[in-house]
C-alpha cells in the first residue's frame, strides 16, 4: 500500500467545499479521489485549529519548530493567511445572514 499526497490546492478546495456546505462528505471524496472520509475530517481540524502551515506540509513531515516548509516565500505565506482570512470572512457573512434571516422570522 502506498501513501497518496495530495496537493495543498486539493486541501484548501476540499476545505472550501466543506464548508460551503453544498456537497456531501461522499461527493467531496468522489471529486477530489479521496481514499477515506478521516483524511477530510483531520483537514478540517487543522483549519479550525488555525494549523495553515500544516497545508503545506509534504506526507510525514513534521515541524515542530517553524511550523512550516523550508523555500517558502513570506509573499506565499501573506497569500495562505489571507484566503484563509477570506473564507473565515466568508462564513461569517453566510452566519450572519442566516441568523438574520431567522430572526426576521
Amino acid at each position: 500500500m502506498t501513501r497518496v499526497s495530495y496537493s495543498s490546492d486539493i486541501k484548501w478546495s476540499v476545505i472550501k467545499d466543506k464548508l460551503a456546505g453544498k456537497l456531501t462528505t461522499k461527493e467531496i471524496l468522489a471529486k477530489y479521489n479521496i481514499k477515506h472520509r478521516s483524511q477530510i475530517n483531520t483537514w478540517m481540524r487543522w483549519y479550525k485549529n488555525n494549523e495553515l502551515y500544516r497545508f503545506d506540509q509534504p506526507v510525514g513531515k513534521q515541524y515542530s519548530y517553524g511550523q512550516g516548509p523550508e523555500g517558502k516565500s513570506e509573499q506565499e505565506m501573506k497569500d495562505r493567511k489571507m484566503m484563509h482570512l477570506e473564507m473565515e470572512n466568508e462564513i461569517l457573512k453566510k452566519f450572519l445572514a442566516i441568523k438574520k434571516e431567522l430572526n426576521g422570522k
